[in-house]
C-alpha cells in the first residue's frame, strides 16, 4: 500500500514546529498502517473498529490538547493535526476522538470536581472508558435551548427524565455527559452505563458515518447521585463551549478528508487514459478541478493555523471557529464531489474513499451546527445583530 504523501502546495510545513511535524508524522503513520487497511470492511459493515481504541490512547489521541491527568498536554497545532489525519482515514473514527476529547474530557476537565477528574479522565485517556455527549433531543437540534430533558431534585439525589439522539458512542459509552434543564437552569451531569433507568439504542439504516455508533439515550427517572453533576457547569453556554472545543477539530479533520480526495483523485487521472492514450490529468477541465481543489485545501490549512494559533493564545472566539468549521467542510464536500467526478464511475466503487468520506461529510455539515446556523454566526459577528432569535 502507498504511502500518503501529503498536499502541501504553499509550503505549510514550512510554518510548523518540527514538534508539530513529528505529531502529525505519528498521526500519518498510525492512519495508514491501521486505519486504511480496515475502513472499507469496517464502513461496508457498518462496524466500529474498537480494536483501534487502546492503541489511539496509548498515542495520546484522547484529550491530546489538555493538561494533567495522563493527557499529552499538547497545543492546538498539535491537536489539530491528529484530526486532520484521523479523519484522512474516516470522518467516523474522527468523530469517536473528538466525542472522547472534546466533547467529554473537555467538560469533565473543565467543569468537574477534582473527584471526577481524577476518576474519568486517566481511563477516557487511555481508551478504558467510553464517554458520549447527550445534549441533542428529537425535538431540538439547532434550538438547544428548547431542551426538554429534566433533572429534579429527590432527596440526595437527581432524577433525570428525558430523551437525547444522535448520540456518538452512545450505546457503548461509561459514561455520559448529559445536559438537562433544572428549576435553576440548564446544568451537566455524568451518567454512568447501568444505572437504573438509563438505556441506549443505536440509529441503524444510515447511509453515512457508517463506521460510527449513532444512539439516542433515554432517561426514565433516572436516579443519579449529587456528586455526579458537574459542579460548574452551568447554564448553556457552559454545554455551548464544549461544542466550540469539537468544531475545532472538526475544521481541521476535515482538511484530511479532502486531501485524501484530492489525492486519490490526482493520482487517477494521471493514469487513466482515453482517446489519444494521453492522461486525463492533461485535459483543462480536470486540471480546472484539481487546481481549484489545492488552492482550497490550502486556503483552509492557513485557516485553520491561524484558529489554532489564536486558541494556544487564548484569544480565539466561538465565531472564529464557526468560520473554520463552515468553510472547510463545504470545502472538502466539494472535494469530494469534484473527486468523484474525476473517477468517473469507479468514483462509486468502495475501492476508493472518495464515496465515503463525500456520504460522511454530509454528515460533518450538519452536526456541530449546521451550515446555516453558522453562516448566521458569522453574520451576528460583522453586524452586531443576531438574525437567529
Amino acid at each position: 500500500m502507498a504511502r500518503f504523501p501529503g498536499v502541501d502546495y504553499l509550503q505549510f510545513d514550512s510554518l510548523l514546529s518540527e514538534q508539530e511535524l513529528m505529531v502529525r508524522q505519528t498521526a500519518r503513520q498510525f492512519v495508514d498502517d491501521r486505519v486504511i487497511p480496515i475502513i472499507r470492511e469496517a464502513y461496508n459493515n457498518a462496524a466500529f473498529p474498537k480494536q483501534l481504541i487502546r492503541d489511539m490512547g496509548e498515542l495520546g489521541f484522547f484529550g491530546a490538547n489538555l493538561e494533567g491527568y495522563g493527557c499529552a498536554g499538547m497545543n492546538n497545532i498539535e491537536y489539530g493535526l491528529i484530526m486532520q489525519e484521523i479523519e484522512r482515514g474516516d470522518s467516523g473514527l474522527r468523530s469517536f476522538v473528538s466525542v472522547q476529547g472534546a466533547l467529554v474530557m473537555y467538560p469533565i476537565h473543565t467543569f468537574g470536581s477534582e473527584e471526577q477528574k481524577q476518576r474519568w479522565l486517566p481511563k477516557l485517556q487511555s481508551g478504558e472508558a467510553i464517554g458520549c455527549f447527550g445534549l441533542t433531543e428529537p425535538g431540538f437540534g439547532s434550538n438547544p435551548s428548547g431542551m426538554r430533558t429534566t433533572a429534579e431534585k429527590r432527596g440526595a439525589n437527581w432524577v433525570l427524565n428525558g430523551e437525547k439522539t444522535w448520540i456518538t458512542n452512545g450505546s457503548v459509552a461509561d459514561v455520559a455527559v448529559v445536559w438537562a434543564r433544572t428549576p435553576e437552569g440548564i446544568r451537566g451531569f455524568l451518567v454512568e452505563r447501568g444505572t437504573r433507568g438509563y438505556s441506549a439504542s443505536d440509529i441503524h439504516g444510515k447511509l453515512s458515518m457508517r463506521a460510527s455508533v449513532t444512539s439516542s439515550l433515554h432517561f426514565a427517572d433516572c436516579e443519579i447521585p449529587e456528586e455526579n453533576q458537574l459542579p460548574c457547569a452551568k447554564g448553556l453556554k457552559a454545554a455551548l463551549s464544549c461544542l466550540s472545543q469539537a468544531r475545532f477539530g472538526i475544521g481541521w479533520g476535515v482538511i484530511g478528508a479532502a486531501m485524501d480526495c484530492f489525492e486519490t483523485a490526482r493520482a487517477y487521472t494521471l493514469s487513466r487514459k482515453q482517446f489519444d492514450e494521453r492522461p486525463i490529468a492533461s485535459h483543462q477541465l480536470v486540471q480546472e478541478k484539481l487546481a481549484w481543489m489545492i488552492t482550497e485545501i490550502t486556503k483552509a490549512q492557513l485557516l485553520a493555523l491561524q484558529v489554532a494559533k489564536l486558541k494556544d493564545a487564548g484569544k480565539v472566539e466561538a465565531a472564529h471557529i464557526s468560520m473554520l468549521k463552515r468553510n472547510n467542510v463545504a470545502m472538502a464536500l466539494e472535494c469530494a464531489r469534484l473527486s468523484r467526478d474525476l473517477l468517473g464511475a469507479n468514483g462509486i466503487m468502495d475501492e476508493y474513499p472518495i464515496m465515503r468520506h463525500m456520504c460522511n461529510l454530509e454528515t460533518v455539515k450538519t452536526y456541530e451546527g449546521t451550515d446555516h446556523i453558522h453562516t448566521l454566526v458569522i453574520g451576528e459577528r460583522v453586524t452586531g445583530i443576531p438574525a437567529y432569535r
